[in-house]
């Protein structure tokens, strides 16, 4: 007869342990102590085996069946239950301990080598400030959308959309690494498609020829940091990338030969940079040498040992008035005026750093261009200080 709960409830211990048979092999142990056991009796290639499924009340009587049912149907397959339970607890201590944190440290270390150092600590940054703190120690296959949305939606609110859409990329590429590394079943953000706001694309306009006097005289009354106002003179004088200045470090100033040789790992290309250095430029970085250079960085942040930040110069622009320059509206204007005054487009590009991705990089390399390079950066300087100076002497290419 089957067992029902007023049995079991009212059952009472014996000075021997008592088994109350319930059906298909599942029976209920009465310890001498009081302690009531579940146990499923099967037979696997002839031979009696038992599966502990837990003690009662904790498990009910529903319970214990749902239990021994699924257990019979590994018995029908030639799979003992303890077996399988195992490799069931086996695969959640693994799953607990594959966190997010953890894959996505992995999938950074797998990246490194083909980004720039520059891109590889905004990703850091980015994950580090706004997802670690949330989901970083939560297993990876556990997280689900709506957490995500959760996540992203408090990114937004602080008025910053275009971050969020970043950190819901970036996500996104770690969850697929998990999938592919066999530690993640799916993307859970590819249901959140659309539910950030996309923020208007905003172009920064090419410095005006006439602005630039006037840009110079105002990082006189700036009253900020004096290193950002050497930041700003700098991205004049040498048309970088706003991130490969601030990642400036002295290390890579050769003030004898007058060269600043930027590594590839910091460059968006991949390629060695060398930049030829005017006299200003020069002036400039050892005025600045004075105040920083007992630091790694050019440009030191506060803080940590870190340069400063991708808004310090957007910042300062905004504050003397120019809404809408940027660092690379610097190199906008240069390209543009260099090459209405003359100068050869290669030797242009190969200023600017504009890779043609199709060439051969053993090639490019010694394409350096840099006697005429020298010249046309000290011919810029020169005409930087004439704009400024109001005695503007024409610039052009030396033949």
């Amino acid at each position: 007869m089957s067992l029902t709960d007023t049995k079991i409830r009212t059952a009472k211990p014996d000075n021997k342990p008592q088994k109350l048979t319930d059906s298909n092999g599942l029976y209920l142990e009465i310890r001498p102590s009081g302690k009531k056991l579940w146990r499923y009796r099967y037979r696997i290639d002839g031979k009696e085996n038992l599966f502990a499924l837990g003690g009662y009340p904790e498990i009910t009587l529903a319970d214990a069946r749902a239990e021994r049912d699924r257990a019979r149907l590994l018995v029908k397959e030639g799979v003992h239950p303890s077996h399988n339970r195992k490799l069931q607890e086996a695969a959640k201590r693994a799953d607990r301990a594959n966190t997010f944190h953890e894959v996505a440290a992995e999938w950074l270390e797998q990246n490194r080598q083909r980004w720039s150092s520059g891109y590889a600590t905004q990703v850091e940054n980015n994950l580090g400030r706004h997802v670690f703190v949330r989901i970083g120690e939560r297993p990876i296959r556990e997280i689900n959308s709506a957490e995500l949305l959760s996540l992203l939606r408090v990114i937004e609110k602080r008025g910053t959309p275009s971050v969020a859409r970043l950190n819901q990329q970036l996500i996104s590429a770690v969850f697929r690494y998990g999938i592919a590394t066999l530690r993640a079943d799916s993307d859970p953000t590819y249901a959140l498609r659309g539910a950030i706001t996309a923020p208007k694309v905003q172009h920064y306009r090419p410095v005006p020829l006439e602005e630039i006097p006037i840009l110079i005289e105002k990082t006189k009354n700036y009253g900020g940091r004096i290193e950002t106002i050497f930041a700003i003179r700098l991205l004049l004088l040498t048309f970088l990338r706003g991130g490969e200045l601030r990642q400036g470090q002295w290390s890579e100033i050769d003030f004898e030969k007058r060269l600043w040789r930027i590594p590839a790992d910091r460059m968006k290309n991949r390629v060695n940079h060398t930049i030829p250095l005017s006299q200003q430029s020069v002036a400039l970085l050892e005025e600045l040498k004075e105040i920083t250079g007992h630091q790694r960085w050019l440009f030191p942040g506060y803080g940590r040992d870190r340069c400063i930040s991708s808004h310090t110069i957007t910042k300062a622009l905004r504050y003397m008035g120019y809404e809408d320059f940027s660092a690379h509206g610097f190199r906008s204007t240069a390209s543009t005026l260099l090459n209405e005054m003359g100068y050869r487009p290669d030797v242009i590009e190969r200023q600017l750093s504009h890779v043609d991705q199709n060439a051969v990089r053993a090639s490019y390399n010694r394409a350096e261009y840099l006697p005429e390079r020298k010249e046309m950066m000290q011919q810029w300087a020169d005409y930087l200080d004439s704009l400024h100076d109001g005695n503007v002497v024409p610039i052009h290419q030396q033949s």
